[in-house]
């Protein structure tokens, strides 16, 4: 989504932000955006969100995601990318990609228990999942 100029948190142009950004992005992997988003959901809550975005590389999708800080260290975000692994490889994808920086502990933590190859590369950390063998399952 991209940056909105008003206080930190769920602002109305915030919300207004994430949703006219949501809507651009209903055309699905094939649409004009070529992504596709999930909210995240606890507790019957819309707690974030994770999304991929096809890539001009064949069989590539690059993922991001955010989670509202009440909803970290839950192991949301593990689950949720490896639901969105499980949905680029239902799509014919076969490598999910992801950009972050090596201070992103969060982030780090979640690449790697969803097998993530790793590599920094000026200052950003680079993230390749190839779905061409076993699916994380826990």
């Amino acid at each position: 989504m991209p940056p909105v100029q008003a206080p930190a948190g769920w602002s109305l142009a915030r919300r207004e932000a994430f949703r006219e950004f949501y809507r651009a992005s209903f055309g699905g992997l094939d649409g004009p955006t070529r992504t596709r988003m999930y909210a995240i959901v606890a507790g019957g809550e819309v707690v974030g969100m994770v999304r991929m975005t096809r890539c001009d590389e064949p069989g590539t999708v690059e993922t991001g995601m955010w989670l509202g800080r009440s909803a970290r260290g839950q192991g949301l975000g593990a689950a949720a990318l490896r639901e969105l692994l499980h949905a680029a490889a239902a799509a014919g994808m076969h490598s999910v990609v992801a950009e972050t920086t090596p201070d992103n502990q969060g982030a780090v933590s979640v690449l790697r228990k969803c097998g993530a190859e790793l590599r920094e590369e000026n200052g950003k950390l680079r993230a390749k999942m190839c779905l061409d063998s076993a699916l994380p399952t826990h």
